[in-house]
């Protein structure tokens, strides 16, 4: 069934594009950006494609080795980095399991796909994570890369582990102190040292804007590329960001692990625009802006000048995101829920602001929203209502400092209904909430905040025309029967 699915989407990808004018796009711009998949509204994988493509962006990171997006892929010159989740750790332990996985998601697809990396996890030794994926983590790697070499692809296609800044410290705040962490540190030796011996990189996230929230006395200058703040080190080096002393601290630990010239990515690097006091579009165009002007002049770090490889986070906001870690996490696109362009960016880092081009035929659901009735009796079952849509739905722009702060009571409890009523694809039910709420035509966002209209979740689009559905029958039939 898997490989059906990975073939039908292929072919349909195909289907589409044979339909499709073809459009040149912009040059193919350096960095590359994180695909996320917690959407409870997502976008149409081909039609996203088409975007990336018509804004030059030549590399995509995924979290998983979904067939219905990594299909929309094939043959569209994009590099791709597919991911193994946490939790088939324990699953890639076993060998056999290792080879069915890259039998299914890699060979299946050929060259059509231009597959680059393989992601074994997603920062598996995160501190809150207890040390749960500890011992499957390594086996998995090995696995995976044997598995891929097995396959006739293991020179072209590397198993890396994406990993967070905590995997490495320093004792003084100095990078040049980097080391991995004590509890780490002979499992971090270890990999690191295969990941060299099979010509792997080292892949890493670094989010300054963490830095800022984690620590009230963070030096706020110091999270942007142009505060002109600076922190001495040691041989006279000077630091004047918390990006190039973080990935400082690593090129250091590595140094001390026996692997000096290790080649590091940084596969997540970005600036949240809600969900928090400093999460704005000011300041997350500031971030981009100073990283992007960074990368393009391939300075690199103090110690280690020259070109880097870099994935921003993410592609678009994720309504579905734990938000464990802070309300922020569902507002780390560069793209709205709908794939439009949050603010003007440069993606080649000369400065030259501008929009990107959004995800096209995006469909929405119709003009309408669910608010609070003001003539609603039964009001003291308002604060077990609200709790409810927000537990179900999306309220983390209505906190201190969000973009929906400030709102009146009336409005709070709207947004609270508004959003769980979107959410659940407009149903005239889910606009109920004891009789506390009603349907309104009228557009209820206010004081520059905005009450979204869901989007037409591709996942529920009509299935295609009969044409296509009769080639698709056709060529199962044929390659299945």
């Amino acid at each position: 069934m898997a490989r059906l699915l990975r073939l039908l989407a292929g072919v349909a990808a195909l289907l589409l594009a044979a339909s499709t004018p073809a459009m040149a796009g912009n040059d193919p711009v350096e960095v590359g950006v994180n695909w996320g998949s917690q959407l409870s509204h997502p976008l149409l994988p081909s039609s996203v494609v088409k975007m990336l493509k018509d804004n030059g962006i030549a590399r995509v990171k995924m979290f998983d080795a979904d067939p219905w997006p990594v299909g929309a892929l094939v043959d569209s010159g994009i590099e791709v980095m597919l991911g193994i989740p946490n939790d088939m750790l324990m699953t890639m332990n076993s060998y056999g399991s290792a080879q069915d996985w890259v039998k299914e998601n890699v060979t299946a697809y050929g060259d059509k796909l231009k597959l680059k990396y393989v992601a074994v996890g997603n920062e598996p030794f995160l501190k809150a994570y207890n040390g749960s994926f500890m011992k499957t983590t390594f086996p998995a790697l090995k696995n995976v890369q044997k598995a891929l070499y097995e396959a006739g692809v293991g020179d072209k296609v590397k198993a890396v582990v994406p990993l967070n800044a905590d995997v490495y410290v320093s004792p003084d705040d100095k990078p040049s102190s980097g080391a991995f962490r004590p509890d780490i540190n002979g499992l971090m030796t270890d990999m690191v040292k295969f990941l060299h011996d099979h010509g792997a990189p080292f892949v890493v996230n670094i989010y300054p804007f963490l830095s800022l929230y984690q620590s009230d006395d963070f030096p706020f200058e110091f999270a942007f590329f142009d505060g002109g703040k600076n922190i001495q080190d040691k041989g006279g080096i000077s630091y004047t960001n918390v990006f190039d002393a973080n990935y400082d601290t690593l090129v250091n630990a590595l140094k001390k692990a026996g692997v000096p010239k290790l080649k590091v990515i940084v596969g997540e690097a970005g600036w949240p625009t809600d969900g928090n006091k400093n999460a704005n579009l000011k300041l997350a165009r500031r971030f981009y802006d100073g990283l992007l002007k960074k990368l393009s002049k391939n300075e690199g770090t103090p110690v280690r000048p020259g070109k880097m490889e870099v994935y921003l986070f993410g592609l678009f906001d994720e309504d579905m995101k734990s938000i464990a870690p802070g309300n922020f996490e569902r507002h780390w696109g560069i793209f709205t829920y709908d794939g439009k362009p949050k603010f003007p960016i440069d993606l080649t880092g000369q400065g030259h602001d501008k929009l990107l081009s959004p995800v096209p035929d995006v469909e929405y659901l119709p003009h309408q929203w669910c608010v609070f009735d003001d003539g609603a009796k039964e009001k003291s079952k308002l604060p077990g209502n609200i709790q409810y849509a927000c537990a179900s739905g999306d309220c983390t722009a209505l906190g201190y400092g969000c973009s929906c702060n400030g709102l009146d009571e009336k409005s709070n409890i709207s947004y609270a209904f508004n959003m769980y009523f979107q959410m659940q694809d407009q149903d005239v039910r889910a606009c109920d909430f004891d009789g506390l709420a009603k349907i309104t035509d009228k557009n209820a966002s206010t004081r520059g905040c905005l009450f979204p209209i869901q989007i037409l979740s591709a996942g529920g689009r009509p299935t295609p025309g009969n044409g296509w559905a009769a080639a698709l029958l056709a060529l199962a039939v044929v390659l299945f029967v």
